[in-house]
């Protein structure tokens, strides 16, 4: 069995301010980093063979924190971006209704769509499934493509929103994905 954990990164200024993030290179916020290291601690009494992250600074960054307390390397990977969010990027709800009303998700505005968040976040999980059979994985990325891979994957699951450094472990057998632990952020309880 190979067991993949998603976390979606540690929180952001524009995380807290509700700002559209998607590709914009946005960093942690101190608050981000100190989410990353009580993921680090509880992850560190386990045995993780290799970690994988978004190239966006966000998660990154959140991934350097992890391997430092893991011994571990970080590869990155450009499919594991957040959903590309065009237009809206930098935006909150409240300038999006004032730019492009109130019905502005029915306006492309550039956003990426669903299918292609999907295809890019099950290549990279097939690819790594391929190669690293057996293995312990942690893979810090974005909620809408953490979002969008498990519902192909797992149809069942009921996705509404990731918190920040949240695990989603999912295990494959060989032919099927199975959810273990859900948007379980349990390491921030003390913060």
């Amino acid at each position: 069995m190979t067991q993949v954990v998603l976390i979606r990164h540690g929180i952001t200024d524009w995380n807290t301010e509700r700002r559209a993030q998607g590709q914009s290179d946005i960093p942690l916020n101190e608050e981000g980093r100190k989410q990353a290291r009580a993921l680090a601690n509880r992850l560190n009494s386990e045995k993780w063979d290799l970690i994988f992250s978004s190239d966006l600074s966000r998660a990154k960054e959140t991934a350097e924190i992890l391997a430092q307390t893991l011994g571990l390397n970080v590869q990155t990977d450009h499919r594991l971006r957040e959903m590309h969010k065009g237009e809206t990027e930098g935006t909150t709800l409240e300038e999006r209704i004032n730019r492009w009303g109130s019905e502005w998700e029915s306006l492309s505005l550039g956003i990426e769509d669903d299918k292609s968040i999907t295809l890019r976040g099950t290549s990279f999980l097939t690819e790594i499934m391929n190669k690293f059979k057996g293995k312990r994985i942690l893979v810090v990325s974005h909620g809408a493509l953490i979002g969008n891979t498990l519902k192909k994957l797992i149809p069942s699951t009921n996705i509404v929103f990731f918190h920040n450094t949240s695990m989603t472990t999912i295990n494959f057998n060989g032919s099927d994905w199975k959810c273990e632990l859900f948007n379980c952020a349990k390491h921030l309880a003390n913060e």
